[in-house]
């Protein structure tokens, strides 16, 4: 059944009706949200015949940073102003908006050019991320915004833990800590190599070692090559800290003192 949204023709009532029922959304304006849909190598591809989605994505970029720092401000008023800057940005990230769209399934409804279709464009975080910034931005101008506000608010739960605040806790990025503690320590920033990337396009895999000097402090995989990193720098923290560190998404943490 799925199969067919894979075929970069216009959508049909059908076809929409479905994603709307996915995103829990009905739209006013059809249109819109088809357009919200279209990558511009499909415009470039279709001259005259679509309008890509790039004007959309740019608008829902500050509809999604303003919905997460709203939901944040509200739901941890005891954190500090930086911590609560490093959760929203941690949510409106391109790894996260990239999760966000592979929860709601939307890569089959994806309009692509025939070239980036084939060089695993279904599947790469930049695009996903852009398309889901694009359909929440085409929601907020067709529903204004507590509609958008209702799409994205499953996600932005879904992505943190009850978080106490005060001076217990501190919440950080995985990168950004290690490099902290390592200058703490005087010692050097850490390096990141691609060991492997291995599998096609649309499914490759990396491989990452992150070291300080010549001495390894972790491996790791990801579906791309800043997944990886993040990764082996969580288990470069967690071999130095232990059950401090407590996860709240791919890229942040709790640091309990």
């Amino acid at each position: 059944m799925m199969k067919k949204f894979f075929k970069n023709k216009p959508k049909t009532k059908g076809d929409l009706a479905q994603l709307e029922k996915r995103i829990r959304y009905r739209f006013r304006d059809k249109d819109l949200l088809l357009r919200s849909l279209t990558h511009s190598s499909f415009a470039y591809e279709n001259v005259g015949q679509a309008k890509d989605n790039e004007l959309l994505e740019f608008l829902g970029d500050s509809v999604v940073g303003l919905i997460a720092a709203d939901y944040f401000y509200r739901a941890y008023p005891d954190v500090t102003e930086g911590d609560l800057s490093k959760l929203k940005s941690s949510a409106s990230s391109t790894i996260a908006l990239a999760e966000f769209a592979r929860a709601m399934a939307l890569e089959p409804f994806l309009r692509l050019g025939k070239g980036e279709d084939r060089s695993g464009g279904r599947t790469k975080d930049s695009i996903l991320a852009g398309l889901f910034e694009a359909l929440v931005g085409a929601v907020h101008v067709d529903g204004g915004y507590e509609a958008a506000r209702t799409v994205l608010l499953p996600f932005l739960q879904g992505t943190t833990k009850k978080i106490k605040g005060g001076d217990e806790v501190q919440i950080n990025n995985y990168k950004s800590a290690l490099q902290e503690f390592l200058q703490k320590e005087n010692l050097p920033s850490p390096h990141y190599k691609v060991v492997s990337a291995k599998g096609p396009d649309h499914k490759k895999e990396f491989v990452v070692e992150v070291y300080v000097n010549k001495t390894s402090l972790a491996k790791a995989h990801g579906r791309s090559r800043k997944s990886a990193e993040l990764k082996a720098a969580e288990m470069a923290l967690k071999s130095f800290f232990g059950q401090k560190i407590k996860s709240l998404n791919e890229e942040t943490f709790i640091f309990k003192k």
